[in-house]
């Protein structure tokens, strides 16, 4: 605004008048609610209903307001019918948006108990990685292939180990407390933030008594509303066998995902293998990543475990890196 104006505006203020041309600034008018339905008798009412909604479900004022006018003020079915209009919406964006390079993401670590998955979600920029939304999909990705992990047959005498690639991911159901597969929470997510995503993998792995599962994840940030979930740009889970109790198996566990993490084998190997050098991909003959003088099958062998698999994911790689 020209100092003018500003000087005009004060004179109005003061004096009433208005010179020529001289914009008047009219007090806000009061908030207005919706009136249709029953549900909507009153401004108070209204006005409190829309509210909730609008806390509920995070949609915008005027989403939320044309929704309880086509839901003739029912809470409950204009909820539904928010989430069904941005589902639409997240569909047609995602199907505008596919093709685009999804090279940014996270991986996500989740460990309960005797069983423990890693997921990788990917997006096209790393700032939206950064989002809470985004960090809200790996982590509903991860509880979906937590749960398809515990719906399995358990091995009694050793562990099992699977895969999931993106279409058998996307087909798992979102949880007991969502709606349809975690291919509509994708959608849902495609529609808030604007981004293409993809749901690239999962690897899951349940142990029985005798056995371990180390795990880590690099750059490791906790997910704000699920503590047990690590996000992270690299993650490794490690299976090993121990004949007895290991104080440190949490500690030891971790020190192997970092090896796995930074020297990426493509195989265990075995303990009779010759020690090798920089370029050694077989795991217990590489040297030890936190103590190159030695290898890592001399570090594991005094510590009474005996590493049987491991499975490494890398943000945006081509391909899985896994144990054979």
């Amino acid at each position: 605004m020209s100092l003018l104006r500003s000087l005009r505006l004060c004179l109005v203020a003061r004096t009433g008048s208005r010179p020529a041309g001289c914009l008047v600034f009219q007090p806000a008018q009061p908030w207005h609610a919706v009136h249709t339905g029953p549900g909507l008798a009153s401004s108070a009412s209204s006005k409190e209903l829309l509210m909730k909604l609008r806390r509920k479900t995070g949609y915008s004022f005027v989403n939320c307001k044309k929704a309880l006018e086509t839901c003739g003020g029912d809470l409950k079915q204009a909820e539904t019918w928010l989430h069904k209009q941005a589902q639409k919406e997240g569909w047609s964006k995602a199907a505008k948006l596919r093709g685009r390079k999804t090279r940014e993401g996270l991986i996500g670590l989740l460990q309960e108990g005797n069983a423990a998955v890693l997921v990788e979600v990917n997006c096209e920029t790393d700032f939206v990685s950064r989002n809470l939304k985004f960090q809200q999909l790996v982590q509903q990705v991860a509880l979906g292939a937590m749960l398809h992990c515990r719906s399995l047959e358990e091995q009694p005498s050793t562990y099992s180990k699977g895969f999931l690639d993106s279409s058998e991911l996307s087909g798992l159901p979102a949880g007991p407390d969502r709606e349809g597969c975690l291919k509509d929470q994708l959608a849902l997510a495609i529609g808030k933030l604007g981004e293409n995503m993809t749901l690239k993998r999962a690897a899951w792995v349940k142990v029985p008594s005798g056995f371990y599962v180390g795990s880590y994840v690099h750059g490791a940030v906790h997910s704000p509303s699920l503590h047990s979930l690590v996000l992270g740009k690299y993650g490794a889970l490690v299976v090993c066998e121990t004949s007895e109790q290991n104080a440190n198996l949490e500690d030891l566990g971790r020190r192997l995902g970092q090896h796995v993490v930074g020297m990426a084998p493509l195989s265990v190997g075995s303990l009779d293998d010759e020690p090798g050098g920089e370029a050694e991909t077989k795991m217990l003959s590489q040297p030890y990543l936190l103590d190159p003088s030695i290898t890592l099958g001399q570090y594991v062998q005094p510590q009474g475990v005996s590493v049987v698999d491991f499975v490494r994911f890398e943000c945006g790689e081509d391909e899985v890196a896994e144990a054979e």
